[in-house]
């Protein structure tokens, strides 16, 4: 996975518990963020989703290249 995708990953992965807990007082929220929840559980699944894809693009270039050698 690439770095930046790895930083934006731990913020949203750090956004869970933001959205449940008051950063400030460390309390439960009666009404939670539920908006920043699901958003930080869309950004991880397309940061994973993306970065599955780019891996296999690059397996694929690098198996035609290797093919195309022999």
């Amino acid at each position: 996975m690439d770095k930046y995708l790895t930083v934006i990953l731990i913020f949203m992965i750090v956004g869970i518990p933001i959205s449940f807990l008051d950063p400030s007082t460390g309390e439960i929220r009666d009404p939670p963020y539920l908006g920043l929840f699901y958003l930080s559980i869309a950004g991880i699944a397309i940061i994973v989703l993306y970065s599955s894809y780019k891996d296999r693009k690059e397996r694929q270039k690098a198996n035609a290249k290797r093919r195309a050698r022999k």
